[in-house]
């Protein structure tokens, strides 16, 4: 058995399996079952622990022998862009519909509820937000389009006047990383609190008389906190220092 290693974690490939083919052919009921059950305790673990986590613990959770999973899912690579596929569609969305709302400041309050509101929806988000991927993986090229993107949606609001000038990507990530910590203190007891945190961000946001911000967190910095979280390193290189 060979092995990848692509930074963070290192990824086995099986002799003679074929990487990214698993869906190239209709699946038999009892085989996309077993396959949906594979990609379900993958995204559950791989928000929880990381892509590190042993794939063997996947099976395990799975309810799956290795070799089934093995052969859904080749590499480790294979597993993690199936597991956050439905993620990222979803954050791509709420990006594209930010993006082609007429009133800048719409999109951008829209979309940062849309993504906390995802968020509350599935954890998962959070690791697909913060989990560094191969650069040369499909799903960090899809993320790194939907950053420029909400990048985008930033500088429309601002350059609408409704959305402050000292503002970045850098902010919003920070945000949600709060609203995960919301999420995970009030998830049992008030899970609508998250409502309004988000809306306090909002407001926070808007240009108005609010006084002067600290500087910004050095985007090394926010990589490095991210990491003590999940072990994994932020995913956004392009966040760059003020």
């Amino acid at each position: 058995m060979a092995t990848l290693h692509f930074g963070e974690y290192s990824e086995a490939v099986i002799p003679g399996a074929q990487r990214g083919v698993e869906r190239s052919r209709p699946l038999r009921a009892d085989a996309e079952r077993n396959r949906e059950r594979i990609v379900t305790a993958a995204a559950r673990l791989f928000a929880e622990q990381g892509l590190s986590v042993p794939l063997e613990d996947v099976a395990r959770s799975a309810g799956v022998g290795v070799a089934t999973l093995y052969r859904r899912f080749p590499t480790r690579t294979d597993l993690a862009i199936a597991a956050f596929e439905r993620n990222m569609t979803s954050y791509e969305d709420a990006v594209g519909k930010a993006m082609n709302n007429p009133v800048a400041w719409d999109g951008f309050r829209d979309l940062v509820y849309d993504v906390c509101a995802l968020q509350a929806s599935d954890p998962g988000l959070r690791a697909l937000l913060t989990t560094a991927f191969p650069a040369s993986s499909v799903i960090e090229q899809r993320a790194a389009e939907a950053v420029d993107k909400l990048a985008q949606v930033i500088a429309r609001a601002q350059q609408d006047g409704m959305l402050r000038p000292d503002i970045g990507v850098g902010d919003i990530v920070v945000m949600l990383l709060a609203n995960t910590g919301v999420l995970e203190a009030t998830r049992e007891h008030a899970p609508d609190a998250w409502r309004r945190f988000a809306a306090l961000m909002v407001d926070a946001f808007r240009v108005g008389p609010h006084d002067a911000l600290p500087p910004p967190t050095p985007a090394e910095e926010l990589r490095s906190s991210i990491a003590m979280l999940t072990g994994d390193t932020l995913r956004i290189e392009s966040l760059a220092d003020d």
